[in-house]
């Protein structure tokens, strides 16, 4: 079952992040482990859990939907089932090492989160976003 789209009031409004990455910084990269069926509240835990880094100005974040794996419980979630709704889901978020230790604490908030890691990424471009201006 394909999710539903996310309609959010403003959700193609830019937040304007305060410190631009560095590209010659040490950065890390977060992958949350999660089913895709998961909720928080009235959301997807997915869903949530992207709005949250997007309020705290993470630098990014996306969530990749995979075809096939297993967790703790080694039972398989795979497309090969018919009308599966449980695939595994990976949001990534990159972020200087700083601003990942902030946002972690708040993860605790979340149930249903499968594994959570971090590891070091080299950031080799991160481009300014220019707005344009309003006519």
């Amino acid at each position: 079952m394909k999710p539903p789209p996310m309609e959010h009031e403003g959700a193609r409004a830019a937040v304007a992040r305060e410190v631009p990455l560095d590209p010659n910084g040490k950065n890390g990269r977060l992958r949350i482990y999660i089913g895709e069926d998961k909720r928080h509240g009235d959301q997807s835990l997915y869903e949530a859990i992207v709005l949250k880094a997007r309020n705290m100005q993470m630098a990014g974040a996306t969530v990749v939907r995979g075809t096939l794996g297993y967790g703790r419980s080694t039972r398989l979630h795979t497309t090969e089932v018919v009308f599966s709704e449980d695939l595994p889901v990976i949001v990534e978020i990159v972020d200087s090492h700083e601003k990942i230790r902030s946002f972690v604490p708040l993860l605790a908030g979340f149930n249903e989160i499968g594994l959570v890691t971090c590891d070091d990424v080299s950031v080799l471009l991160y481009p300014p976003v220019t707005v344009a201006a309003d006519k």
